[in-house]
């Protein structure tokens, strides 16, 4: 059930009102931060307010964000990271981004295009914050990663600032991330080569969140030096802290046969979506966006689900 709506909040805090020169729909540009329907980080309420906990250099922050008309965002923000994330709220949400360049590639992206035209890439800076979510997601069934990012979160995170709703906790800093005993991720289902990666990338968050102010493609390249981290993480990762409108998830299970039944009509690798895909550069993740809040995205179903490994009972 969603959230209590406790809006507009009560008590202490910072407000802004972001208005854009062209639409923006806010719940479309945000979906990607959550990581499931039970995101101790994010959560909807029932006036389909957006509340997200988060760790911003400066401390952490409870903001509430809600769409007042096409292109206004009221954000509320609680906690020492509160004027710096309202500071960069329009940042976050790519309101200086240009898609006059864009490309669309097949009448269905087309449509799509022009039926969201409020659909943003997000920049959020925060580099090991989108980076844990997607090193948990990796190689692994997504009911079981979301199922890793909460035990983790609610175990070793902290009560969140201001009013947020009951259940929120702000993610764990990047030291308690490296601290968390092996037993502790087994317990969450969390293999070796994984929590590895979490722990080796936590050892050195402070030069990952300096790639925040690189070139998108040069972020990306430094973040896949860490040993575990691939194209298709550093690709994640980029879609959310980056703003990389360009950001294919190569390597992704379903990615290319959705894209290819969708588009094409058939089944196709990664090889052949690559090759598809770039006319669109450098779009070619706004464009995956496009097809999934579309409603037409589609992969027929061949045979059961993959299962879930269950490593902790290892």
């Amino acid at each position: 059930m969603p959230p209590r709506s406790a809006g507009p909040p009560e008590g202490p805090g910072v407000t802004r009102e972001l208005t854009t020169s062209a639409p923006i729909h806010l719940a479309h540009t945000l979906a990607p931060l959550r990581r499931g329907p039970g995101d101790p980080c994010h959560q909807i309420d029932r006036d389909g307010a957006h509340w997200r906990v988060s760790r911003m250099p400066a401390g952490p922050v409870t903001y509430r964000l809600s769409q007042t008309a096409p292109t206004t965002v009221v954000a509320h923000a609680w906690g020492a990271g509160a004027a710096e994330f309202l500071e960069q709220l329009d940042r976050m949400l790519c309101v200086d981004e240009n898609t006059d360049d864009f490309v669309a590639i097949h009448p269905t992206v087309a449509a799509a295009h022009q039926r969201y035209p409020g659909l943003r890439m997000l920049r959020t800076g925060l580099v090991f914050e989108s980076l844990v979510p997607a090193i948990l997601e990796q190689k692994v069934t997504i009911v079981s990663a979301h199922a890793a990012w909460r035990t983790l979160v609610h175990r070793f995170g902290e009560r969140p600032p201001g009013p947020a709703p009951d259940g929120m906790r702000v993610p764990p800093d990047a030291e308690t991330w490296g601290r968390i005993p092996s037993w502790s991720y087994h317990r969450a289902n969390v293999g070796p080569q994984r929590w590895q990666t979490i722990v080796r990338a936590a050892r050195v968050a402070d030069s990952l969140e300096r790639t925040a102010g690189l070139p998108p493609a040069e972020a990306a390249r430094r973040l896949r030096t860490i040993r575990g981290i691939g194209e298709w993480t550093a690709a994640e990762t980029a879609q959310r802290a980056f703003g990389d409108a360009d950001a294919l998830s190569v390597g992704d299970f379903h990615l290319a046969s959705v894209v290819g039944w969708t588009l094409l009509g058939r089944e196709i690798d990664d090889t052949e979506m690559i090759e598809y895909l770039e006319p669109v550069r450098p779009h070619r993740y706004r464009t995956i966006r496009l097809l999934e809040i579309s409603g037409q995205a589609r992969k027929p179903r061949f045979g059961p689900r993959a299962p879930i490994t269950d490593h902790s009972r290892r």
